[in-house]
């Protein structure tokens, strides 16, 4: 059986360019990154700001055009398939700001019903669909007819995921999904994403920096940095055995509370160094070659 989602040498380059706007080179935001995620599974992509992984999920949406590598659905590459209705049918994607993605002139079930008159759903069914998805994500019909500033911010997550659901997709992306959450709200919008996933037979890539989360929603975890995936394999594993220096200074910055959670984590000597920039992305990027589980 084919995997839902297969990445197969993806590398996305941007110029880089003067104060004067004119270019001086280019820097690869993502690098021959290839992983692969199977029917019903949850990959978990993890790395710290600027290490590539929403430039990946905006390639899969097609929000982006890859430099070079395939991106294949269900076994289909999507080259030339960009913006069309079979590609949104079988992807979609949760943003990290609920806030920002609802249009706070629509209310709720004006925007879920965005998706379902772009493809084409019969305008007389709209309104049993829209109450199928608020039930999905748990909030009462009456919410159809409110406005994004009257709901609390796990509420307009729950109708941005009723908005990805609408259409059905397969696969759904998610880019820091509960990051602009509190922390008991992410606890309940990640325990509805796993009933969703379960009941509905739903693939997920969970794009996070969050790694207390991902630990315990995916199954297999990929580790960016600097747009290359140094690490990837089995979520215990990776947790518990990490190969590479940058797998082992993530887990080894994880808050813990308890004296159990602490021996857990990595020891590490303190390291002292910098954000990169742009332009030492092509120095560092020889530096920085590691093992990867296979």
């Amino acid at each position: 059986m084919k995997p839902m989602l297969e990445i197969r040498g993806l590398t996305k380059t941007f110029p880089t360019r003067s104060a004067f706007g004119r270019a001086t080179g280019e820097v690869k935001a993502v690098a021959n990154v290839s992983f692969a995620i199977e029917r019903g599974q949850v990959y978990g992509l993890a790395g710290e700001s600027g290490s590539g992984k929403s430039t990946i999920a905006r390639m899969i949406m097609g929000l982006t055009r890859p430099t070079s590598g395939s991106i294949l659905i269900d076994g289909q590459d999507i080259a030339g398939q960009i913006g069309t209705r079979a590609h949104g049918a079988r992807v979609q994607m949760v943003f990290q700001n609920p806030g920002a993605s609802l249009n706070p002139r629509r209310t709720v079930a004006q925007s879920i019903a965005v998706p379902l008159v772009a493809h084409g759903f019969p305008r007389a069914d709209q309104p049993r669909r829209i109450s199928e998805l608020l039930d999905m994500v748990q909030l009462q019909r009456a919410f159809a007819q409110r406005y994004p500033h009257e709901l609390s911010g796990g509420q307009k997550q729950r109708v941005a995921i009723a908005r990805a659901l609408a259409v059905a997709p397969r696969l759904l992306v998610l880019d820091e999904p509960t990051s602009a959450l509190d922390v008991s709200v992410q606890a309940r919008v990640m325990d509805l994403l796993t009933d969703l996933g379960r009941a509905l037979d739903l693939t997920f890539l969970f794009i996070s920096h969050d790694l207390s989360l991902m630990r315990n929603f995916a199954q297999r975890v990929g580790i960016l940095y600097l747009g290359e995936i140094v690490e990837t394999g089995e979520t215990p594993a990776v947790f518990e055995h990490p190969l590479h220096d940058y797998t082992r200074l993530l887990l080894a910055s994880v808050p813990v509370i308890s004296a159990e959670e602490e021996a857990m984590r990595p020891i590490i000597p303190l390291i002292d160094g910098e954000i990169p920039t742009a332009e030492k992305l092509l120095a560092l990027r020889g530096q920085t070659q590691g093992k990867v589980t296979p």
